[in-house]
């Protein structure tokens, strides 16, 4: 054992352990399960911007992103980048002060299937019901990405066998969650979130200087793509950059069709309901905002400038097995190669903690939004109605265990891709969700039946299009948040026209829309 890899794993050991304490921290503040879901609604816009924006920028963004760019995908990182800024800067701009508002007129909700069903006055509860299967649905595949994530990290960096990282990964994340709830949740969030920034800024400005300027990193970039698809580093690295390079049309409208994901993202948009008021919404957005840009921006840099930066430290990725002469490995593991080959290796370990951080982030707000929902709107809202705060609690975190352990399971495949597994989940968030919650802050002849009828169709047409295969004809190539986005919305206003209005639902609207922010 090397003193370079004693350092990598002291700087690992000390930010788990750092995350673990905050939980630790967290727990004596909560006396409720408003404390535990949401943080009793007091949260500052520092910690409520980095919180949403690390809890959204999955390992994906350091991993599955970078690792595309490497691979010869620039034009599909750059549209889905350009599509998910946007998507967040309107999604912050229209729904944020209007959901914060909306769900303390409507029962004071604090999870998003108790939104809907007070909005809507559901006295059927099926929309909680069809609400909070999707919501496990979807989490479940979300959060097994964060494993798959952990187990590559650790995978690579120490060398510990894929399972074995899985489970490393899966007691940390649990050990905060299930103690901390919501505060611990976005106190992390806001830790790993500046980590994730500071990483890439630092590493970008490095590897442009390592590369002798902004023009000759280019041109070796230019070079390596070159080769690799003249088929110098074998068939496998060929075959991925011609494949990456045929990207329009279809791909950038599925690309930008990334965006309207976060109108339907039940552990991003709950940040809006968490924060300290409405007044902090708009320094929220901006500080959000700028992260995501800077964010993206060194994802594109590492990434892309990671081919010619590695290849001069004798790595190719992506190539299927090891070429000779060079270090071998999986392109989505490209950050991580990377941050080895630039710093000492503690400093090192401190940024690749920051992969660490994103797969984390996201996965205890996953875990947390779907324990919410189960322990809240299913055991309170329709076994036991009169359960005590305790109780309530109890069932949250024993769903927090369960639906980990489910996560685990999807993630056993050591060849599980990050990319897929998120884009997978986004869809059925936004495509299932997303229209529900902007129908619902701003058109009031939205009905019950109307939205139970959107969320099913859009979730049942997100689900059979991802799984028919563009072969059978070419539109089935396009992104499946798109059609079921249009779906959902349809529906919801066809069934609601059709359908008699709530005079209570109506009058609550009112009251809602005259409230000051």
């Amino acid at each position: 054992m090397t003193i370079q890899f004693v350092a990598k794993i002291i700087a690992f050991v000390l930010y788990l352990g750092f995350m673990i304490y905050i939980g630790l921290r967290s727990a004596s503040k909560n006396n409720s399960s408003a404390d535990f879901f949401l943080g009793g609604r007091k949260v500052g816009p520092w910690v409520t911007a980095l919180s949403a924006e690390a809890s959204d920028s999955s390992a994906w963004l350091l991993m599955g992103l970078p690792g595309l760019c490497y691979l010869g995908g620039v034009q599909e990182t750059f549209w889905t980048a350009l599509g998910l800024i946007a998507g967040t800067y309107l999604s912050w701009l229209f729904v944020a002060k209007p959901l914060r508002k909306c769900s303390i007129v409507y029962g004071d909700s604090i999870t998003i299937p108790e939104f809907l069903s007070n909005r809507f006055n559901d006295k059927s509860h099926l929309l909680s019901v069809i609400s909070v299967v999707f919501i496990v649905l979807f989490f479940t595949i979300y959060t097994a990405s964060g494993f798959v994530a952990c187990a590559k990290l650790f995978n690579s960096v120490f060398g510990i066998p894929y399972h074995a990282g899985l489970a490393i990964g899966l007691v940390v994340i649990l050990c905060y969650t299930i103690t901390g709830g919501y505060t611990a949740v976005c106190k992390t969030d806001f830790v790993q979130g500046t980590l994730i920034f500071v990483a890439f800024v630092v590493s970008g400005i490095i590897a442009v200087f390592a590369l002798g300027g902004f023009s000759n990193a280019v041109e070796q970039v230019k070079n390596f793509n070159a080769s690799a698809v003249a088929g110098n580093f074998g068939e496998a690295l060929k075959n991925s950059f011609i494949g990456n390079s045929s990207y329009k049309g279809m791909g950038i409208i599925s690309a930008l069709a990334w965006g309207l994901g976060y109108f339907g993202m039940p552990h991003i948009i709950v940040r809006f309901m968490g924060i300290r008021s409405n007044a902090e919404i708009t320094k929220a957005r901006r500080i959000g905002i700028i992260w995501m840009i800077v964010a993206y921006i060194g994802a594109f840099i590492i990434g892309t400038l990671g081919t010619a930066y590695l290849f001069n430290h004798g790595t190719i990725l992506g190539t299927g097995e090891a070429l000779s002469g060079f270090t071998g490995g999986d392109a989505e593991t490209v950050f991580s190669a990377t941050m080895q080959n630039m710093y000492p290796a503690f400093i090192a370990g401190i940024f690749l903690c920051a992969i660490l951080a994103a797969s984390m982030s996201t996965a205890d707000s996953q875990l947390l939004a779907a324990s919410s929902a189960v322990s809240q709107d299913i055991y309170k809202g329709l076994i036991k109605k009169n359960a005590e705060e305790k109780d309530v609690l109890m069932i949250s975190r024993f769903t927090v265990f369960l639906i980990a352990l489910i996560a685990l399971f999807l993630s056993l495949n050591p060849n599980s891709s990050i990319f897929k597994l998120v884009s997978f989940a986004w869809s059925g968030f936004g495509g299932t969700f997303g229209p529900l919650i902007l129908l619902a802050l701003y058109w009031k002849g939205t009905t019950a039946p109307g939205a139970i009828a959107g969320l099913l169709c859009g979730g049942i047409v997100d689900v059979a299009w991802h799984y028919i295969p563009a072969t059978v004809h070419p539109i089935f190539g396009m992104y499946e948040i798109v059609p079921a986005f249009v779906v959902c919305l349809i529906v919801t206003v066809v069934v609601s026209l059709l359908t008699k209005k709530d005079a209570k639902v109506v009058e609550q609207f009112e009251e809602y829309k005259k409230l000051e922010d």
